[in-house]
């Protein structure tokens, strides 16, 4: 597990820019943190690194977010009002997860028992008062710690 200080919206970009350059075509990594702790904030970044320049908005309702990228496919999951983990079939998460696209999943406690162990875990926390964030970022794959690893320097 690491440690990352985020202070302000453009670290978080920023730190999810990082994240998009070092991760592969295929992985999961689950978002997790408090409502408005930064979670799309940093999609955004991850977008952005894979040559994205439009909007970035919260599949809140939607729950997915679709992204046709020159580097492959990215989808964008928010779980926050997922009735039921079963729903996640309905959506199409069996098909998504056997393709070579990248998952970033916001509130993955809500698809508990039908999500997979993902590559990466980045969890949010707010310090303090005002806009600076603390990352905590822990792998749970061999790929997830290799980005962990370049993420560190090493």
């Amino acid at each position: 597990m690491k440690d990352f200080l985020l202070q302000g919206e453009a670290s978080q970009v920023g730190f999810g820019r990082r994240l998009g350059e070092l991760t592969g075509q295929r992985a999961l990594i689950f978002l997790e943190g408090d409502l408005g702790a930064g979670k799309t904030t940093l999609v955004r970044g991850f977008l952005e690194a894979r040559g994205y320049s439009g909007r970035v908005k919260s599949p809140t309702y939607t729950l997915i977010e679709p992204y046709e990228l020159s580097d492959g496919r990215l989808y964008h999951l928010d779980l926050y009002r997922l009735g039921h983990p079963e729903e996640l079939e309905y959506l199409g998460l069996r098909e998504m997860l056997e393709e070579e696209a990248v998952l970033l999943v916001e509130w993955p406690q809500r698809g508990a028992g039908w999500l997979p162990e993902p590559d990466l875990r980045v969890r949010l926390e707010y310090v303090a008062q005002g806009t600076a964030r603390r990352a905590v970022v822990e792998p749970c794959s061999a790929l997830g710690q290799g980005v962990v690893s370049r993420l560190s320097g090493g």
